[in-house]
């Protein structure tokens, strides 16, 4: 029996999907509700984790904001990323106290939830060494992941490339990581699969891991 609940808020803006997670996370720690796992999407912004490095923002934020792209910093773990439309995003509120406190645990669970859920759609995805996030042949990143944790309990996620905008990511360096390309399972599959699909096997998927 899953010991996790599932909320589709479809598309919301950033900051109002921060501020859901923070209510989300206190009825959490205070066991007001169980563990949630929510899915939904952003229109286009540049976040900026606690790891990330001044350079990774290749435009000035002055020029990014009349192109309608928001630049906001946040308490995940991680480097500088891009959420837009068509991308996956998924935020696990958890109370790893239920399940192990274990962050690198957490992450590598995370992660092993992607990877089979793009392999229901025919991509081969997986690991490199030291860094965090699934990868296609080692060399394109399809799934960013960053947490926050508080007294056990787990916010911000992962964001999967479905069919978003990739060129959007020529604004950044993703993740801090410059030697590597960026990819999609629209690109990878050379179709567009919808987002509503990929979102019902990832469900499945966590469902059945947590």
């Amino acid at each position: 029996m899953a010991r996790i609940d599932v909320e589709h808020w479809g598309m919301v803006e950033y900051a109002e999907g921060v501020e859901r997670q923070e209510q989300l996370v206190e009825l959490v720690k205070r066991g007001e509700r169980r563990s949630t796992l929510v899915f939904c999407q952003h229109p286009t912004v540049i976040t900026v984790g606690r790891a990330s490095e001044e350079g990774h923002i290749l435009k000035p934020v002055a020029q990014l904001q009349q192109l309608g792209v928001c630049v906001v910093e946040n308490n995940r773990g991680g480097d500088v990323t891009v959420h837009n439309p068509g991308q996956l995003v998924g935020y696990p509120i958890f109370h790893l106290s239920q399940f192990k406190e274990d962050l690198h645990w957490f992450l590598r669970e995370i992660e092993e939830c992607i990877i089979q859920t793009i392999a229901a759609f025919g991509i081969v995805g997986g690991r490199v060494d030291g860094l965090t996030g699934v990868w296609v042949e080692q060399q394109r990143k399809i799934c960013a992941i960053g947490i926050h944790c508080s007294r056990w309990v787990t916010s911000h996620g992962f964001a999967l490339n479905v069919e978003n905008e990739l060129k959007d990511f020529d604004f950044i360096v993703p993740c801090g990581i410059s030697d590597k390309a960026v990819s999609s399972m629209a690109v990878e599959r050379g179709c567009i699969t919808p987002l509503s699909d990929v979102e019902n096997k990832c469900e499945e998927i966590f469902l059945q891991r947590f």
